[in-house]
């Protein structure tokens, strides 16, 4: 069991920032990677960005630069600093654990299962 609990969302202006917080709570031995994804009104969730417990991360082509994923391990803590926002970013923002490589090989299979939190709206105006 996993609880996930964003924050941070809210409204600015295009040329904006905010930054996204995740509150991760594993409720046993097992251990994730951690993504974001977004959904845009009557769009599908697209994945946004990705970290793995060594730090190293990956983007969607079209964050250009702009948003950053970063986990406090200390804090159990994983944030998505978002700069030069613009109104296609406009969306529900969703953090979801993410298997590591080593449990999608070699399981246990009740580590098998992916969570999702209930998000957070980000709106991006002119």
């Amino acid at each position: 069991q996993v609880e996930l609990v964003e924050s941070g969302g809210g409204s600015v202006l295009t040329g904006g920032s905010l930054t996204l917080s995740c509150a991760v709570k594993v409720l046993s031995d097992c251990t994730y990677d951690m993504g974001w994804y977004r959904q845009a009104p009557g769009k599908g969730r697209t994945f946004v960005a990705y970290i793995d417990k060594q730090g190293n991360t990956r983007y969607a082509d079209f964050v250009q630069g702009r948003f950053t994923i970063s986990e406090d391990t200390a804090r159990n803590v994983v944030s998505l600093q978002m700069n030069n926002l613009k109104p296609e970013d406009t969306a529900m923002y969703y953090c979801k654990t993410e298997l590591p490589l080593e449990v999608i090989r070699n399981g246990p299979p009740k580590c098998e299962q992916n969570y999702w939190g209930r998000g957070t709206q980000v709106t991006v105006s002119n």
